[in-house]
Order: C-alpha cells, then structure tokens, then sequence
C-alpha cells in the first residue's frame, strides 16, 4: 500500500498524491518515510524534499523553506512556509 503524500504552502496545496517514499530536510537531519512509518511531528529545515513515485524511482526535488512535517495514519504531510517554483 502507497504512502499518501501532500505538501502545502499557506497559499495552497501544491501536491497531493500516492508514493513509495519521501525524504524530508528535518532540523534535525533528514528522514525517509514510507507507508506504515511510526507517528511523528519534526521541523523542516531549508532544502530539498524528494519523493520516490516507486521503489528504485529517480526522485523528483522539491525545494523548501521552513515549516513542520506531520506522518499519521499513513500519510505525510508537509506545512512548508515557501516551495520554490
């Protein structure tokens, strides 16, 4: 089963879709998620998402700036202050 991604800015949603895994920039260090990944909250940093469509998939790179990433119920959500582009 897929993991359900969405990234949001405060002026709108920018992505909503079903993938095999993120990587998110935390403040922390980075963190990968796939479906069934514990429940956690972290801060963003500055930087580059990436979000695998399948296993072994060239990613896509989403650039960021700030904001809080949210994994439950096996979904990711990104609240990003700014996305590039």
């Amino acid at each position: 089963m897929p993991l359900h991604f969405e990234l949001v800015t405060p002026a709108k949603l920018v992505r909503s879709e079903e993938v095999h895994m993120v990587v998110v920039p935390g403040s922390n260090g980075e963190f990968g998620v796939l479906e069934g990944h514990a429940p956690f909250m972290s801060t963003i940093r500055d930087g580059k998402i990436q979000v695998f469509a399948s296993q072994g998939a060239t990613p896509d790179e989403i650039e960021v700036a700030g904001g809080f990433a949210e994994v439950a119920d096996g979904r990711l959500t990104v609240l990003a202050e700014h996305v590039a582009g």
